[in-house]
């Protein structure tokens, strides 16, 4: 009898997963697609001593600035945390490490972890503090920096809609960083906001295929947060 990916709630999907010490990588895009309710499971488990691999640090007592906040990152891997004042003062007070990488480059850093590649070089980056203490080479006159793949113990990602088989669907922006994350970790926890039945979604609309994805939460709902807020001035 197959094993159902499908379970209650956060807490139980994370069930035996979490341990002091990992590497965890968290989907999404600014405050689009990110894994809220498995950050709140994992924020209520305890575990410290974590590093991050995510395009950004959320916001202030959003997404994985509530982590920040009991101090259970010891370092981000990440691309853009310009939005989150806490992360910035533990940074500035030595409580935090960072590891800053080019947006392009943290995305093939996954996709290269994901697909098995140890390393790879790019441009981007040589001659700057990025390629401080790193191998380069010259390929056809141009200088390159060598990167390593990133692969974590655990991915969480969110996703608009998932099958009980674990194939799922990313809708616009939240398809930044999810699917590439799911395929780059031992295991790989899944939130969706609908879940249907096996079949129901066009294979040729799977972004994720289910065999990179062991568990599975329905959300009962999704709160979507803005970063940040830009409106006209009123008028007279």
């Amino acid at each position: 009898m197959a094993v159902s990916k499908i379970y209650p709630e956060a807490a139980a999907a994370l069930a035996g997963l979490l341990k002091n010490d990992m590497t965890i990588m968290a989907g999404g895009f600014g405050l689009c697609g990110i894994p809220e309710a498995l950050i709140y499971a994992i924020r209520d488990s305890g575990v410290t001593g974590l590093t991050i691999i995510s395009n950004n640090a959320g916001i202030d007592g959003i997404g994985l600035g509530v982590l920040l906040e009991t101090r259970q990152v010891k370092k981000m891997i990440s691309s853009y945390v310009g939005e989150n004042a806490t992360f910035a003062k533990q940074y500035l007070s030595g409580e935090l490490e960072i590891e800053f990488n080019p947006q392009g480059t943290l995305a093939e850093r996954i996709r290269a972890g994901g697909a098995g590649i140890p390393a790879f070089f790019t441009a981007t980056g040589y001659g700057t503090e990025i390629a401080e203490g790193k191998e380069t080479r010259e390929f056809d006159g141009r200088h390159y920096v060598m990167e390593r793949g990133l692969f974590a113990d655990l991915a969480i990602v969110h996703a608009y809609k998932g099958d009980t088989e674990g194939n799922l669907v990313y809708r616009k922006t939240a398809r930044n960083f999810n699917p590439i994350m799911a395929t780059a970790a031992k295991t790989t926890v899944a939130q969706v906001e609908h879940l249907v039945e096996t079949g129901t979604i066009d294979p040729d609309h799977v972004h994720t295929p289910g065999v990179f994805v062991q568990r599975m939460i329905k959300l009962d709902k999704v709160t979507k947060h803005i970063e940040q807020r830009t409106v006209r001035k009123k008028e007279a």
